[in-house]
This record gives structure tokens, sequence and C-alpha cells, in this order.
């Protein structure tokens, strides 16, 4: 499996940095983000999200793709859950905009705000995220994960599962080609999607024996090394310099003092917006 994730941001700053740190950022930020209510504090949040994704240097051309489909599957998931089975929001004073039919939820100021909210954190998420998968060399999942004391064997499963994902991806696009030599073209246009899933069917016993095949070569390859009958070393070494450091403090303290604000101000409670107020009926 020699096809690897994509390294779009190889040589900007944040790709500079121990993946380690790229890692304990996500986490310290998720943390972070989901005690936050205030949509102003939530604002600075997303604001800098967007800083620290601009410092990993991904070409948005080659991610746009990932972008839309991820802020979709958000979009969908604040609408569905929030506003269509409604939010409990309790000993907040609601102002009601109206009721949807059939569901029978109340669309009102106050859940439109949790939305925009919800919204903000996901996409903020989503930007501290993708850095990890598009800025850390890829033969260097397995140890930042093994250095962060998640036991050996997951992270080596994590590193061969970033590496076998875009192997899947051209092992589809051989079969693909390999169909259309022999006249059968699945991507040909006309029908609907049900005719368009059928034309997929015969590329997916050719690809799930590749798969197959290509685990069974890593496990044997892996069986040959004596993997898992000891203590694992790794040739790339990793180490934390000052910047590093910097970063990881920096949203630690962050992290702590929204701990701190949530009991001592109103950021762990919902802010809904004046002019939302202003536009219930009265």
């Amino acid at each position: 499996m020699n096809i690897a994730p994509r390294f779009l941001g190889r040589g900007s700053w944040l790709a500079r940095r121990d993946p380690r740190v790229l890692v304990l950022v996500v986490v310290l930020f998720i943390f972070t983000a989901v005690q936050v209510w205030d949509g102003r504090v939530m604002a600075g949040l997303v604001l800098l999200a967007a800083l620290y994704y601009r410092s990993a240097g991904i070409p948005f051309r080659e991610v746009r793709r990932n972008w839309i489909a991820a802020l979709t599957l958000i979009t969908i998931v604040v609408v569905v859950n929030t506003v269509l089975t409604g939010s409990r929001l309790e000993g907040v004073e609601v102002h009601p905009y109206f009721t949807i039919p059939l569901v029978g939820t109340v669309v009102s100021a106050e859940t439109v705000a949790y939305a925009l909210t919800q919204w903000l954190r996901y996409a903020s998420m989503v930007a501290v995220g993708f850095p990890i998968a598009f800025c850390v060399a890829p033969a260097d999942f397995g140890v930042t994960f093994a250095k962060l004391g998640i036991p050996e064997k997951f992270a080596v499963g994590v590193d061969l599962t970033f590496r076998f994902i875009p192997s899947l991806s051209n092992e589809f696009q051989q079969t693909i080609d390999a169909q259309r030599i022999r006249g059968h073209d699945p991507s040909a246009k006309g029908g609907g999607p049900v005719a368009k899933l059928r034309g997929l069917v015969p590329l997916l016993t050719p690809l799930t024996v590749n798969a197959i095949a290509g685990a069974e070569d890593t496990i044997d390859a892996m069986d040959l090394r004596g993997f898992g009958t000891g203590k694992r070393t790794w040739l790339r070494h990793l180490a934390f310099d000052r910047v590093d450091w910097l970063v990881i403090a920096f949203f630690g303290a962050l992290l702590v003092a929204v701990t701190i604000g949530g009991y001592l101000s109103s950021t762990s409670h919902l802010w809904t917006p004046q002019f939302l107020v202003d536009l219930a009926p009265r």
C-alpha cells in the first residue's frame, strides 16, 4: 500500500510543528468549544480556528469538496437535531416565530441562536481538525499516536488506515479503467440514481478481492518482521521545540480560561442576539 494521504501542508508553519501538537490542539480545542454557548465567544473561537487553519497552508482548491461535504453534513445535523426535533432551553424566555407543521416544533429566536451557535462550534472543530489529515506527513501517523501513549497496535492500525483509504480509492479507479477496456463504463451518463448504482455492482467483486489480498499481504509482511512480539522502535524521532510548547500552552490556557469563565460569567449560557428577538411577532 504505497498510496499515502495527500500531504497538502508541506512546508507550512503548522507542518513544521511536532505532529503530536496537531492532535493535542484538537483535543484541547474540542473541550474548550463544547463549553461555550455565548455566540460572541464562539465567534472568537471560530476566528482562532480560522487563523490556525490558515497556518496549515492547505490549498483550498484541493480540499474544496471536503469542505463542502463537511459543512453540508454539519448543516443537516444542526437543522435536524436543533430545529426540527426542537431544543430543550430550560430557564430561557422564548420568543416564538412559528410552529413547524406535522412536527409541532416551535421555532423561536432562541432555537435559531442555539442552531447558529452549534453550527459555528462544529465548523470551528472541522477547521482545527483538518490539518491532522492534510498537514501531517503520511509516515508520521503511527509514531505520533504511539508517542502520545496510545497502544502500539492501535497506533499502527491508525497509520495503516490512513494509507488504506487512498489506496482503496486508487484500486477503485484502476478497476473502473479495467472495466472500460472491457466495454463496460460504470460512469456512463444516462439513467437515474438506481441505474448508476447498478452500474457499480460489477466493481464490487474485484474491488473487494483486491482489498482483501492487499490486507493479507500487509499482515504477512508484518508477521515476517515479528510485529507484536516485543516492544516496537520507531525510526522517526519526535521532540517538542519551544514553539510547540507555546502552542500547547496557549490552547491549554484557553481551555482553563473558558472553563473558569463558564462559572464566573455567562459564556456557558445561551446568548440570543437582540435582532433575532425583534423579529419575533408581538
